[in-house]
């Protein structure tokens, strides 16, 4: 579809894509940006907790140029539900501006204390709970080492994950994890001498749901899978629990291939 005579006014770039843990490279995007006077948002929901490891945060390189950056700290970083940030560079009260109901049953301009701090009609929530509160108590409570420490060891654990997927027979990787996203094919014995092409992928594109449904109805593991640009479904792990153990995640493939073997 095309607009001719449309002319953009903002780039949507995305630090963390739900499926494969992307992220776009937002440093030569704000270049462009700049350049055109355009305005940036990133989606960093998911992989804006980045930020908070010294070792990680090349991720979002160049995300102090940004307009605005959507985040979610009850992803990665496990505040409790819900809570979600929108950050804003401008400092004209843009937010309030665009979205103020200026309600004169809720915020009475002429009352005896200083109104600025009434923030309820700054905000697009009005009256929910805040979430600023939630992140800066936990944030208290743990400090920022460990919640730095929480990123590095869910990452690491991707890689661990990844690693013991290359070793073993029947498990493929769909690509490198740039995050803690691990994206993989289970390939039962049966398919295995197949070679590439649609009938090996049409049987493939089966597996997965197979060894979901058998999972969920033992109760031994809950896996996700997902199908992306055509390809077969394959599964789709992301670990950020502190609890989880190498163990653990060896344990995953060997119920995985336990549950599929027979496919």
């Amino acid at each position: 579809m095309t607009f001719e005579g449309a002319v953009p006014f903002m780039v949507n770039a995305t630090a963390g894509t739900t499926v494969l843990g992307a992220f776009d490279p937002i440093e030569e995007i704000a270049d462009i940006c700049e350049k055109y006077n355009l305005w940036l948002h990133v989606d960093a929901c998911w992989g804006g907790a980045a930020l908070m490891s010294d070792r990680h945060k090349h991720l979002l390189k160049g995300i102090h140029r940004v307009n605005s950056v959507a985040w979610n700290p009850h992803k990665m970083l496990m505040v409790s539900l819900q809570c979600s940030a929108f950050l804003v560079r401008d400092k004209t009260s843009l937010l309030q501006r665009c979205h103020s109901a200026q309600a004169s049953y809720l915020f009475q301009q002429d009352k005896f204390y200083d109104v600025s701090y009434d923030t309820g009609d700054k905000s697009v929530q009005c009256s929910r709970k805040p979430d600023a509160f939630k992140f800066w108590l936990m944030w208290k409570a743990l400090g920022t080492r460990e919640l730095e420490q929480r990123v590095d060891r869910a990452l690491a654990m991707a890689r661990h994950l990844a690693q013991a997927i290359k070793k073993r027979e029947g498990f493929t990787l769909l690509m490198e994890p740039e995050y803690a996203n691990v994206c993989f094919w289970y390939v039962p014995p049966s398919m295995r001498s197949l070679p590439a092409g649609p009938e090996l992928w049409e049987k493939l594109h089966t597996v997965a749901p197979v060894v979901k449904e058998r999972m969920m109805k033992k109760g031994s593991l809950m896996v996700g899978y997902q199908a992306h640009h055509g390809q077969p479904n394959f599964f789709r792990m992301v670990v950020i629990s502190p609890q989880v153990s190498r163990e653990d995640l060896d344990f995953v493939l060997d119920e995985i291939h336990s549950l599929g073997k027979d496919l």
